[in-house]
């Protein structure tokens, strides 16, 4: 997700949203335990997207982005992070069952809400999962309950009021990113996938969720695979360069594509 918004029109928003972290304090929350199995793409993401509310075009001169409001208005945009606490949650609170016979909306409707009752934060043991009857995944249930899952996900608001937004700010040291990024292999090495915000602030070039869930490391890297809820097709890939301690997105098609500044959301020990 990307605003095409002016520093000055959010900065009294941004020193409100300081102000209240101040006021409520640091709190910690304990480690959740190893997860039991890996997020996979084609079984644990959304079969809709989250729908870009601007079309986006980079001049190649000045490698500049203009954007262009697209018409008619998308009815389901602005919700990058919706979905991508969204499908942690499902991913750490809820078992589908393909063996079972389906059920009525309405129930999946109490079952859904149940999912989203439950923190993104930390998964629960495979005894407490929410059983989720007659599909084999989300992106299954999704495809024949889109709207269900639209509505009880919530409104765009979250992805303006996230309660970790307070952190991008402050300047990211290279230090704090390759920290950052040791943390993450770690997550996904525990079957932990992890949500991230993706920003190149104060500029917002980009301003946008990701959850990474795989990795291939080298001496000179790390490849992040992520599931970006733009794009429900394919997953892209969040690159780290150990030389200069760097996070780097590719080209698409809300962002020009390169540098970018990376800190984990949702997770069991916030700022």
């Amino acid at each position: 997700m990307r605003l095409p918004i002016s520093w000055t029109r959010i900065a009294g928003p941004i020193l409100l949203l300081l102000l209240l972290v101040g006021l409520t304090g640091c709190s910690a929350l304990k480690q959740g335990a190893i997860g039991d199995r890996p997020f996979t793409f084609s079984d644990d993401t959304f079969a809709y997207a989250n729908e870009l509310l601007w079309e986006y075009q980079v001049d190649p001169a000045t490698r500049q982005t203009i954007t262009h409001r697209r018409e008619p208005r998308p009815d389901y945009a602005l919700r990058c992070f919706v979905m991508v606490r969204s499908a942690r949650q499902f991913f750490q609170h809820a078992r589908f069952d393909p063996s079972q016979p389906m059920t009525n909306a309405a129930t999946y409707c109490r079952l859904v809400r149940r999912v989203f009752a439950r923190s993104p934060r930390a998964p629960t043991s495979e005894e407490r999962r929410i059983v989720m009857p007659g599909f084999a995944n989300l992106r299954e249930f999704s495809r024949a309950h889109e709207r269900l899952l639209k509505t009880e996900s919530g409104g765009a608001w979250p992805s303006y009021f996230q309660r970790g937004h307070w952190r991008m700010v402050f300047p990211f040291s290279r230090h704090h990113q390759e920290r950052t990024a040791k943390q993450l292999s770690k997550a996904i090495a525990q079957n932990r996938a992890a949500a991230v915000h993706v920003v190149r602030f104060p500029k917002l070039t980009i301003n946008h969720a990701l959850l990474l869930y795989g990795r291939v490391e080298t001496a000179s890297e790390i490849k992040f695979l992520a599931y970006d809820p733009n794009d429900p097709k394919q997953p892209t890939i969040l690159k780290y360069d150990r030389l200069t301690r760097n996070f780097d997105l590719p080209p698409n098609p809300y962002f020009a594509g390169g540098r970018v500044d990376v800190y984990e959301i949702y997770h069991a020990v916030h700022y």
